[in-house]
């Protein structure tokens, strides 16, 4: 991305308003991580049902009841944590934990498309454990290197 266009995106109305309500930043911040930990909670619980934990679990059942929790929690991460990268943009986009978690997003909701286009709440099978497994550690990694972008 150029300067120009992250000089934009850092002078945009919703980056000023972020970065000048006293209240705002905070009140961002706490919803991106009830977000994330409802996301990460949710999918914890599907990715470890199929990792052999809790496989008594109907899987339908677990799947109706945290899908839902799963949407929500993605969706209020996404629209706390767009803004606040727009706010910090011309910052952001040269910081490596920043561009890792990107990475790292990238990987993990590719997983997920390939996860439920095979079924794999459905499944016990190796592929299935290995998808669990790398949704486990993309998602933790994605929380840690969103931690990281303040000491990087």
């Amino acid at each position: 991305m150029d300067a120009i266009r992250l000089t934009a995106l850092h002078r945009s109305a919703i980056a000023e308003w972020l970065r000048s309500a006293p209240w705002a930043w905070p009140v961002f911040e706490a919803l991106h991580i009830a977000g994330f930990a409802l996301l990460f909670g949710s999918i914890a619980v599907v990715d470890l049902r199929v990792l052999g934990f809790g496989a008594r679990l109907d899987a339908r059942a677990l799947g109706r009841f945290v899908l839902p929790a799963t949407r929500a929690g993605f969706a209020l991460a996404l629209a706390t944590g767009v803004p606040m990268a727009v706010a910090q943009a011309t910052e952001l986009w040269f910081n490596r934990a920043f561009r890792l978690k990107l990475l790292l997003l990238a990987i993990a909701l590719c997983n997920v498309i390939v996860f439920h286009a095979r079924r794999g709440l459905n499944r016990r099978d190796a592929p299935a454990k290995a998808q669990a497994a790398l949704s486990l550690a993309c998602w933790f990694l994605i929380i840690a290197a969103g931690r990281g972008i303040a000491y990087v």
